[in-house]
C-alpha cells in the first residue's frame, strides 16, 4: 500500500480541533486511528478483498479525518492540462429531459442540464461488500473518472464488480484502468456509444463565492444535483487511504471525527492516511455523491466530490472536491500507465512551532541519498511555500508535493534563523496503482 508519506503514521504536534468527516460513499466507518510518531517521513508503505450485487441503494462509504477544518491549507497544482470537450450549453439545454421551459432557465439550471449526461452512478460489489458512488464520463472511448475509494469499496476489494448506470438509464460493465490511492483518483472504462465528455474547467479561475454545482447519485439517488457557493479555495484534509491492504490490522484507537461516503459498508481496518489539497464547497453532497462532478456556472468540471464533513448529526454542509486540474493529470496517467506518480521530497517534518513563523513544515531530517539530500536543506529549518504557495503545515506540504509529478523541478521558501531563502530541487517520486 501506498500511504501519504510525510506521515502515513504519523500526525503533527498540537493539532487544532478537527471536524467530523466522511468519503463519500458506503456505511459510516469506525474512524481511523490517530498515529502515535511524531513527525512526518516521507517513505512509501504497503497494500485485502469481498460479491457484486445489482445497483440499488447501498452507497460507497470510506472513512477519512478532516485535517485543518477550521485552518486553510495550502492549495496549489502543479500540472495544468488541456481542457476536453464537451456539448454545448444551447445543445443541452435544449436536450435535457429534465427541462420543461427551455426559454427560461437559471444559471444553475443550465449549468446542471450541460453537465448532467457527463454524470454516471456506479454499482461496485466485492466478495463480502457493495456500495455505490458516481463518476464523471472523460471521452468518447468511455473512460470514467471517479474515487478510488468507490473502485475498491474504501480499500477492501482490488478486484470489485463494477457497473454504471449511465444518464439515459442504460447501465454498462466497466473495467478498471487504475487506480491512484495517493490521490483517492481512478479511471474505469465502459464500451458504450454517444457519450458526452464533461466539459474542463479550471480551478485555478475560481473565486470564493462563486457557484458550484454538485451532481452525483447520494444514496443511490441517479442524477441529483444541488447548488451552492466556493467556501474555500485552498483547503487540506486527510482521508483514510483507500489502497487495498495484504492483511488489514484493527485500529488502535478512534478519532472524533470521521468523513463519509455512501452507506450500507464497513470501513475497513486502518490503512494509514493520506492528504489532499481541496475545494471546499456548500453545494450539499452526501453519500454516493463520491466520484461525481462539482461544476462551475457554466456546467464546466471544477472538482472531482470526494469528502463530506459531519457531525454525529449528519452532515453540516462542508464538502470537498479534488480540484480538476489534479485529477486530470492523474487520470491521464492511469489511462496511459494504469498508474500515477507522485513527487517525493525525502525529509520527515513537524509543524514548524515557531511563534515568529505563522505556518510551515520544520524538517526534522533530510533522508539519506533522498531527492532532497544534495539541497539546502538542514534540520530545523521551516519550509513555508512551494512554488510560492504557502504551505500551513506538514499535511498541506504533503498534499501540494505529492501534485507534482516524479522529476518536477519545484522552488521551495526556507527559514533559516528567522531569514527567508528559496532552494530549487528536482522532487523524487513514487507510483501507487
Amino acid at each position: 500500500m501506498m500511504n501519504d508519506n510525510w506521515s502515513d503514521e504519523a500526525r503533527e504536534h498540537g493539532r487544532r480541533d478537527e471536524q467530523p468527516t466522511e468519503t463519500l460513499g458506503q456505511t459510516p466507518p469506525p474512524p481511523p486511528p490517530t498515529s502515535t510518531s511524531p513527525y512526518w517521513s516521507d517513505q512509501p508503505s504497503e497494500p485485502a478483498q469481498h460479491k457484486s450485487r445489482r445497483f440499488g441503494w447501498p452507497v460507497l462509504l470510506t472513512g477519512v479525518v478532516l485535517a485543518g477544518v477550521l485552518g486553510g491549507g495550502a492549495g496549489g497544482l502543479a500540472v495544468h492540462y488541456a481542457d476536453s470537450t464537451g456539448a454545448t450549453s444551447s445543445e443541452n439545454v435544449q436536450e435535457s429531459p429534465q427541462l420543461n421551459r427551455t426559454d427560461d432557465v437559471t444559471p444553475t439550471t443550465e449549468a446542471a442540464a450541460i453537465a448532467s449526461p457527463s454524470v454516471v452512478t456506479l454499482s461496485v460489489g466485492g466478495d463480502e461488500a457493495q456500495g455505490s458512488g458516481s463518476g464523471v464520463i472523460l471521452d468518447k472511448e468511455g473512460h470514467i473518472l471517479t474515487n478510488s475509494h468507490v473502485v475498491t469499496l474504501g480499500g477492501q476489494t482490488a478486484a470489485a464488480n463494477v457497473q454504471v448506470q449511465t444518464s439515459d438509464g442504460q447501465v454498462h460493465r466497466a473495467e478498471v484502468v487504475g487506480t491512484d490511492p495517493m490521490s483517492d483518483l481512478a479511471v474505469i472504462k465502459i464500451d458504450a456509444e454517444g457519450l458526452t465528455p464533461i466539459e474542463m474547467g479550471s480551478a485555478e479561475e475560481l473565486n470564493v463565492g462563486d457557484q458550484a454545482v454538485a451532481i452525483g447519485a447520494p444514496m443511490g439517488l441517479s442524477g441529483t444535483v444541488t447548488e451552492g457557493i466556493i467556501s474555500n479555495l485552498d483547503r487540506t484534509i486527510s482521508v483514510a487511504s483507500s489502497a487495498v491492504p495484504e492483511e488489514p490490522e484493527m485500529p488502535e484507537q478512534e478519532s472524533p471525527f470521521e468523513f463519509g461516503l455512501p452507506e450500507n459498508q464497513e470501513v475497513p481496518a486502518e490503512q494509514g492516511q493520506i492528504h489532499l489539497n481541496v475545494i471546499q464547497s456548500d453545494a450539499a453532497i452526501n453519500p454516493g455523491n463520491s466520484g461525481g462532478a462539482l461544476v462551475d456556472h457554466a456546467g464546466r468540471l471544477i472538482g472531482i466530490n470526494v469528502a463530506i464533513a459531519t457531525r454525529s448529526e449528519g452532515n453540516v454542509g462542508l464538502g470537498f472536491a479534488i480540484p480538476a486540474e489534479y485529477a486530470q493529470r492523474i487520470a491521464g496517467e492511469l489511462i496511459e500507465n494504469g498508474e500515477a506518480s507522485h513527487g517525493m521530497l525525502g525529509v520527515s517534518i513537524v509543524p514548524s512551532g515557531d511563534e515568529n513563523i505563522s505556518s510551515g513544515a520544520r524538517v526534522v531530517e533530510v533522508v539519506e541519498d533522498g531527492p532532497a539530500a544534495g539541497a539546502n536543506l538542514e534540520p530545523d529549518d521551516v519550509i513555508t511555500a512551494i512554488e510560492g504557495k504557502s504551505v500551513s503545515d506538514p499535511g498541506s506540504l504533503s498534499a501540494t508535493v505529492r501534485e507534482y509529478p516524479a522529476g518536477s523541478d519545484v522552488e521551495l521558501t526556507v527559514v533559516r534563523d528567522g531569514e527567508e531563502f528559496t532552494e530549487t530541487l528536482q522532487l523524487g517520486g513514487m507510483n501507487s496503482g
